[in-house]
Order: C-alpha cells, then structure tokens, then sequence
C-alpha cells in the first residue's frame, strides 16, 4: 500500500542528553508507515531553513520516505524540551517563533493531485490543515489522528472527512470510550481506534468492537509509539481490510519504538 502524511516536522530535544531527535506526528507516520511495510511514503510539511531541518529531510530520505511536495521556510524548526522522567515524557516549550508557530500550510489542486495517488492520506490536530479536508477527502481515504481532543463540536465539524479516525483514551473508562467511538462513528468514520495506554486499544468497525493488549517489552522511551501504532495499523488495514490482524501489527510496532530513544531514532547534538 501507498501512504502519504501531511502535517507536522519538528525536532524533539531531549535535554538531558543533548541531543535532538527528528519527529512531528506527520513525520512520524511518513517514516513508521514505511518501516511498517508500505510500498510507497511520502511526507508533506514545511521545513525551515536550519540544521535541524535539514536533519529531518535527511533522515527521511534515509528512510526512503518521499518529500517532493514539501515547502521551505526562512524559519526555524520547532524544537520542544523533553525529559524522560518514571518512564514517561515531559515536555517543555522551546521558541515559538518557528515554521510550526507561525505558518500554516495552504494546500493547491497540485498537491491534491499528488494526495489522490496515494492509497490513504494521513493527518493531525497539528497539521493545521482542518479548513482543507473536505477537499482532501474527496480525492483521497483520510485517516486523522485527534489525539486527546475529544472536544464534540469540533468531532462534528472534522469527523465527515475522516475514514479511519484515532484517538488518545487512557483517561477514560471503558464504558465512555465505547460511547465515545459510536459518536464519532455516527459522524462519519468507518474505523475508530482508541489508545488506551498500559490498557491497550480498542477500536470499532463495521459493527464490532475489537479490543486488542499490549505487547509487553522493555521500554526505555514511548516517545512516538502512538504514531508508530497508528502507521503500522494503516498500512495493515490497507492491506488486508483485516482489523484483528491490523490492531495485533500495531501493538507489536508500538512496542518496538518504546524500545529505542526517539520517535525513530537519528540523534543529533543540541547546538548551543
């Protein structure tokens, strides 16, 4: 299958250790899909125009992830603090003055063409794309990643332009997230994947609920295992329309990325 995410590029600082790891929801996706299988990845985004973004072009040309249709901008890369700390992440704001802070990206009939190519298009609450998925979404199958914002009016505004939507529950219970998922449901999304953290996931499709475990490991740092997850699930469930299959692929990539630093690796040395 074919991908193509849309969104985000920023660099994760970990400062600590002094180093910065490539990532952004979009960025994350693009790289996991392709590490997941998928026959073809793209990312669309707009990089600055210092190191750290040419790191992150690097890394995805590494990857074998597709940039034809990115922008530059005379502008800095977002670079948030993070720390690890009992096993998680906390994260620090760094400047505001970026590409992510400052700019919006516009998306022309050129880059609809090139999303149409694709066998799903992936985007974010941080993509600053929401006024343009109906038009995505008409060329194209729409997954979206909303994160922990369950806010209702805005599912009802973004939820009939999605196909497969994603969210973050693992502050909710079971019973609000099986209600949950048939509201979204009722708005448009065909599969609906919620993440429950140490509780796993469960998603709802074609009339059943499927509920799927953890993968058990020796984590170090769950920086972009949701993202891993939500590749690995896509490039799965394009495959084989099979959702059992898909959310058991998922788990096992999820578990993979917690145990490596990074969302997938690429350190590069804080300049100071």
């Amino acid at each position: 299958m074919r991908l193509v995410a849309l969104g985000d590029c920023v660099c994760d600082c970990y400062l600590d250790d002094g180093v910065f790891y490539p990532g952004g929801q979009a960025v994350n996706v693009a790289v996991n899909a392709r590490q997941s299988g998928a026959q073809e990845s793209s990312f669309v985004g707009v990089f600055g125009d210092d190191c750290a973004a040419d790191h992150v072009r690097a890394s995805l040309a590494a990857e074998g992830v597709g940039t034809e249709r990115c922008r530059r901008a005379y502008l800095r890369t977002a670079m948030p603090g993070v720390r690890i700390i009992d096993g998680d992440r906390v994260f620090f704001h760094g400047a505001r003055d970026t590409v992510a802070h400052l700019l919006q990206m516009r998306v022309a009939e050129e880059d609809l063409a090139f999303l149409a190519g694709f066998d799903v298009c992936h985007t974010t609450n941080e993509a600053n794309v929401d006024a343009d998925l109906a038009r995505i979404h008409a060329r194209v199958p729409l997954s979206y990643d909303f994160s922990i914002d369950r806010d209702e009016g805005w599912l009802r505004q973004i939820c009939p332009s999605v196909d497969v939507a994603f969210l973050s529950g693992a502050d909710l219970s079971d019973d609000r997230i099986i209600e949950l998922m048939g509201f979204v449901g009722s708005l448009g999304p065909s599969v609906v994947v919620v993440t429950r953290g140490e509780r796993g996931s469960v998603c709802s499709a074609d009339g059943t609920i499927y509920e799927q475990g953890i993968v058990a490991c020796d984590a170090i740092d769950p920086m972009g295992a949701g993202d891993s997850f939500a590749a690995a699930f896509l490039v799965s469930y394009f495959d084989t329309r099979d959702v059992a299959r898909s959310l058991a692929f998922a788990a096992a990539r999820a578990s993979e990325t917690c145990t490596k630093h990074g969302a997938f690796g690429y350190p590069h040395p804080i300049e100071r």
